[in-house]
């Protein structure tokens, strides 16, 4: 069995993610698939995970990438999580992953339309006829927000209450509901949003603007068996473990995805991993590299397994529910976290002495980061601890 010690993983992940210098990319669609996929749960995430991986790249430049050349696409998809995906992922994304979600969405959102008694007869099929009334009319406008959907298709209005008798339920709309159904089936995606690129006031249109065929189909055994194969690519050596994490799915699900894939075991430091049999080889470490990367950068939310590159910094990075803020990288490892204050200046603090070198690195990327904001100020959807104490 091969040994891969953390120095080679850490030069994997430079090499493979493009923080390395020599490794950055100048073109959008590129650097998202080295990733797989990119966090898109914080708007921001996106542009800023991919301006730490280019040198020229702009936010401009990502916006035409999304919304005029349509190569990518917003889908809900692992462990119900929003990512931003290239087209050609997007039939192994649904297959995989947004299937499976979109039947325990609304199988939850029929159930609480049941228990309300806000609609009689069958909700199964009258929940049909509203999502295909909802589709038609986004077709017909090519965009829009739920809002302006649900004066188009009045029965978006009804009002359910989700958790009747209790203290916190508050009756509520279904709009919201049918639209995150419609989006996981793959039939509307969300679109440009109201204001800046870190803002989440998305609008909606039809999946037809991105794929006039609708989504290719699938057969799921072989689109899990492909997401891991990226995924290897991207990520490993890992344990299996982590696969199970990042793609949210059983145990049985991954082993069975596996089968056919051509993998072999590797030992990490005394844990079993898992590589593809055709990437065995060595990878020299980079020249010496530093990185802001944004809150649920995919880099640092790529594994369940952290220690490696992580140390013992998750009580000032990590927020209660497991996200991710802000982070400084120094060589393959993470040496603090940063923040942007409200007027604009990008300010951090290292969790560990790095030496000059690595300062001044630090330094560079934290001016190019203050330059790739500009006059936008992003609002963190996940505060954690640094982040609070660096912007008080």
């Amino acid at each position: 069995m091969r040994s891969i010690d953390v120095a080679e993983r850490r030069a994997r992940l430079a090499v493979r993610h493009r923080l390395a210098a020599a490794n950055r990319s100048d073109q959008v669609a590129e650097i998202v698939r080295s990733m797989v996929v990119l966090h898109a749960t914080d708007p921001a995430t996106v542009f800023l995970s991919v301006g730490s991986r280019s040198n020229t790249l702009t936010p401009a430049d990502v916006e035409q990438s999304l919304y005029a050349d349509r190569t990518l696409l917003r889908m809900l998809a692992m462990r119900r999580t929003m990512f931003i995906a290239p087209l050609d992922l997007v039939p192994v994304l649904q297959a995989s992953c947004a299937d499976a979600l979109a039947h325990k969405q609304r199988r939850a959102y029929r159930k609480f339309i049941e228990q309300s008694g806000a609609v009689e007869g069958d909700v199964a099929s009258w929940l049909d006829d509203v999502e295909t009334e909802t589709h038609d009319a986004l077709l017909a406008r090519g965009a829009a927000t739920g809002a302006q959907l649900s004066k188009d298709v009045p029965r978006l209005r009804t009002q359910v209450d989700p958790a009747p008798g209790k203290s916190y339920s508050r009756p509520t709309n279904i709009t919201t509901w049918v639209l995150v159904t419609l989006g996981c089936e793959g039939r509307i995606v969300r679109g440009r949003p109201n204001g800046s690129w870190a803002s989440s006031q998305y609008t909606w249109e039809p999946i037809e603007s991105w794929l006039p065929q609708g989504v290719p189909l699938m057969p799921a055994e072989q689109a899990r068996t492909e997401l891991l194969r990226q995924w290897l690519h991207a990520f490993g050596p890992a344990p299996i473990t982590d696969l199970k994490w990042w793609t949210g799915w059983g145990l049985g699900e991954v082993r069975k995805a596996l089968t056919d894939l051509d993998v072999v075991e590797v030992d990490l430091d005394g844990v079993t991993g898992l590589l593809l049999a055709d990437d065995v080889e060595p990878v020299a470490a980079p020249e010496p590299w530093a990185a802001l990367l944004p809150c649920l950068d995919p880099t640092p939310m790529g594994w369940q397994s952290r220690d490696w590159y992580l140390g013992p910094h998750a009580p000032a990075l990590f927020d209660t529910n497991g996200n991710i803020g802000p982070t400084i990288w120094w060589n393959g490892r993470i040496v603090g976290g940063w923040a942007q204050r409200s007027d604009g200046e990008i300010v951090y603090r290292l969790l560990e002495d790095v030496g000059a070198d690595a300062l001044a690195l630090i330094e560079a990327e934290a001016a190019r980061t203050a330059e790739w904001f500009g006059d936008v100020r992003a609002i963190p959807r996940f505060r954690t601890p640094l982040q609070r104490e660096l912007t008080a």
